[in-house]
């Protein structure tokens, strides 16, 4: 018998086997890459301040970052100190080599709006529009350059999946508030039925992105909270009825997975809601902020809240996974820490 034979087709199998379970590994992983998408995003970030955050943010690998609000504390109505103050910002040299190879979105809050807790009262709003727009790199042509306000969509394809993100305006449409004369808090919830967070033309905008939505995941950026209300500070609880309105739209036009992000707090916290006859509950992830945090915060009341709050600095990351249907959810501070994390099941 010629064992020499046997021994070198003994080799060759073992090498076969060996090439071929590496290649499957390589397959796999490369099917996992290609199929995973990352978004980070974060608010409340004061250029006076240390820029800490911005490459941290980048070894999350993260393929969009949204501002999520208060991009610049200037409550004024100079506009030549917004526009110093947003390119003080710009030129932040951390800031500046982040922004190089990362598409940037965002939506803006009271401090980049231009007035705390501002509204469609505020003078400067057209101004301040077209500064804000010239921050985040808005082409001339772009259609947020013609309407009113700063809403805007967009979709990743991500082989045959697809992530919408809808950027909320909560600022230039947003009706009056009802100040809390009875408590400490500072505002109480108007009668149901009035005001408007969002003004009629974006709510059919909105209506209309998520009826014609043919997204896996439809991610909602809103400057302020949407379920965690009763702290008594700017929300949308502070307009029930609009709160009932989305979570109506959610489920009439039969939105996919939909999420909520949200910001201007300076806490970071995760809220919870099941809706009835809606597949998969409301998730509202607050991340804030970025330059500075609510440092002495002592608990406040949120029914909807699950986890514990982050109360350091912090921004948010999320990632999904098409083939398991998942959303890993992670708060994250200096030096990259993973300060909480979430995994929903879609």
């Amino acid at each position: 018998m010629n064992y020499s034979k046997y021994i070198l087709l003994l080799f060759i199998l073992l090498v076969s086997c060996k090439t071929n379970k590496k290649q499957e590994e390589i397959i796999l992983k490369t099917k996992v890459v290609s199929n995973d998408f990352t978004i980070a995003f974060g608010s409340c970030n004061n250029q006076v301040l240390p820029n800490v955050m911005w490459g941290e943010i980048l070894k999350n690998k993260p393929n969009v970052w949204i501002w999520g609000g208060d991009v610049i504390y200037t409550d004024t109505e100079d506009m030549l100190l917004m526009a110093q103050n947003y390119q003080k910002q710009k030129a932040e040299s951390n800031y500046a080599d982040f922004i190089k190879n990362i598409t940037v979105l965002g939506t803006w809050d009271d401090h980049d709006y231009g007035v705390n807790d501002g509204g469609i009262e505020y003078s400067k709003k057209v101004e301040s529009q077209n500064l804000f727009l010239d921050f985040i790199n808005v082409d001339k042509n772009d259609e947020r350059r013609q309407q009113k306000g700063v809403y805007f969509a967009k979709d990743y394809t991500i082989n045959d999946n697809i992530v919408k993100i809808i950027l909320l305006d909560t600022r230039y449409f947003r009706t009056a508030l009802t100040k809390d004369t009875l408590t400490q808090k500072r505002y109480t919830p108007n009668v149901y039925g009035e005001g408007s967070m969002l003004g009629e033309v974006q709510w059919e905008w909105l209506t209309n992105q998520l009826q014609n939505s043919k997204a896996s995941f439809n991610v909602i950026v809103s400057s302020i909270q949407f379920l965690s209300s009763e702290h008594g500070f700017e929300s949308w609880g502070n307009m029930p009825h609009e709160v009932d309105k989305l979570i109506n739209i959610i489920k009439t036009t039969n939105a996919k997975n939909t999420i909520i992000l949200s910001g201007d707090r300076h806490i970071s916290e995760f809220s919870k809601k099941e809706v009835d006859s809606l597949a998969y509950p409301i998730i509202d992830f607050t991340s804030s902020g970025l330059t500075h945090s609510y440092a002495n915060f002592k608990g406040e009341p949120n029914q909807y809240r699950i986890k514990d709050v982050v109360f350091e600095k912090s921004f948010g990351i999320l990632k999904f996974n098409f083939d398991k249907l998942t959303v890993t959810m992670q708060m994250r501070g200096e030096d990259n820490v993973l300060q909480q994390e979430l995994i929903q099941s879609y």
